[in-house]
């Protein structure tokens, strides 16, 4: 996708309950294949993950914060879930400012779990089918959106690529779609 060698991922979260596979999983898979990623949570320094939610996990690295992002040196936004997460991301200004600068440009945006929340907030979920944290689909709906109980869903409509998925249960799909995204 970049012209400038390999694609950036950009990741978007909170310092605390972050879903641990979700952020985890996918920067270990994107780093493994040469896809740089940096990821961006409101502030610098440790991300305390959390396992369903409650049960501590492992802890991550935000590479900088996400007042200190420039949107424009990325080729595609990462949004993992936690309900905590999700629902603290969707309230910060900038965050939902990086989620309207990667829709309004047409580059891809790939979300799993909670994550769509970002989306829903900012309105981007209009006339698009995805999928997402069962309890979200009403959100989702509500937002013009069409949701579906699959495992990932891709849609191209509207001038950008979203990539959803369900849960960690899903991180091999998901994954799958993330990587013909970055190729095509």
């Amino acid at each position: 996708m970049s012209d400038n060698g390999p694609s950036r991922v950009l990741a978007i979260v909170t310092n605390y309950g972050v879903e641990q596979d979700e952020l985890l999983v996918p920067i270990r898979h994107l780093r493994d294949h040469g896809t740089p990623v940096d990821v961006a949570g409101v502030s610098a320094g440790e991300i305390r993950t959390l396992v369903g939610d409650k049960d501590p996990g492992d802890s991550g690295t935000a590479d900088l914060a996400l007042a200190d992002v420039d949107p424009s040196a990325y080729d595609l936004l990462l949004i993992p879930g936690g309900t905590l997460n999700a629902d603290s991301l969707r309230l910060d200004d900038k965050a939902m400012e990086i989620v309207r600068a990667f829709t309004s440009s047409g580059r891809p945006v790939a979300a799993i779990c909670h994550g769509p929340w970002a989306l829903v907030e900012t309105g981007a979920v209009q006339g698009k089918r995805l999928t997402s944290y069962a309890s979200l689909q009403t959100d989702v709906r509500n937002a013009g959106g069409e949701w579906v109980d699959e495992a990932v869903v891709t849609d191209d409509t509207g001038g950008w690529t979203l990539i959803t998925s369900r849960d960690p249960g899903d991180l091999k799909e998901f994954l799958r779609e993330i990587d013909a995204t970055l190729t095509a």
